[in-house]
């Protein structure tokens, strides 16, 4: 009886030490990763064909569903595993995907969802969604700087969370430089940053600009972000203007 009751101990203390080893890896792939899962489930079905020329090959259907999130972002996931196993090899397969994504701010995402759901490929999604998240919060925090650190010259019409940013001169009125800076998913998943910047400026100053300058500030402003990387180049653009506000 002693014996027993000691190796059920020990069975138990294994089992919360695993759980607890699980639980780590876990909260270290929600730290590495931002996504968190909140709640899973799965069914399993038996597919197995019981007639004697198909006894060799098993088949099961796997049903799994989960809810999480990735920072601000939430999501559910609803998709199906075949595993077919015969006497040489063990297969698996996903034959159905759905992803459903709370309404966001980000419409680059409805596209790059349907894409993932056709080619039902898990690992693309949840890529993707990660590095498109980080490029989401540094744009966040880029543009939270700048408006920090330049505060009459910077303005965030839509929040620090949006793709825009308007950089105006008080000793310079009627100028004004609108980057757009969106993050885009190609159709490979990869996840790219795209700037882009729209000069305005009142229609005299437009008409005496000989040396197109203006017409040729985006171009010039695309070769400044490959020499000089994403920050630089935007404290270049906020300096050349506004150089007289902050002297």
């Amino acid at each position: 009886m002693y014996q027993s009751d000691s190796e059920g101990w020990a069975s138990s203390k294994d089992l919360r030490s695993h759980l607890g080893h699980l639980e780590s890896e876990l909260l270290f792939l929600s730290t590495l990763t931002g996504i968190s899962v909140r709640n899973y489930s799965m069914k399993t079905e038996d597919l197995t064909n019981t007639e004697k020329k198909e006894k060799s090959i098993m088949k099961v259907l796997q049903r799994h569903r989960l809810s999480g999130n990735c920072h601000m972002i939430t999501f559910q996931l609803e998709f199906q595993i075949l595993e077919i196993q015969n006497k040489e090899s063990l297969s698996s397969v996903i034959t159905d995907l759905n992803i459903i994504m709370e309404p966001t701010e980000y419409s680059e995402l409805s596209e790059f969802v349907s894409r993932a759901e056709e080619r039902r490929d898990l690992l693309m999604f949840f890529r993707s969604l990660h590095f498109f998240v980080e490029w989401c919060e540094y744009r966040k925090r880029t543009f939270e700087h700048f408006k920090e650190k330049y505060p009459a010259a910077v303005h965030l019409p839509e929040g620090a969370a949006s793709s825009c940013m308007v950089v105006r001169s008080a000793c310079q009125p009627g100028f004004e430089l609108v980057i757009i800076w969106r993050v885009q998913i190609d159709e490979e998943g990869r996840v790219l940053p795209k700037l882009d910047l729209l000069p305005k400026a009142p229609q005299q100053a437009l008409e005496l600009d000989r040396n197109r300058v203006l017409e040729t500030a985006p171009l010039s402003f695309r070769a400044l972000l490959g020499a000089l990387g994403i920050e630089a180049a935007l404290e270049s653009l906020i300096k050349s203007l506004c150089t007289a506000d902050y002297d």
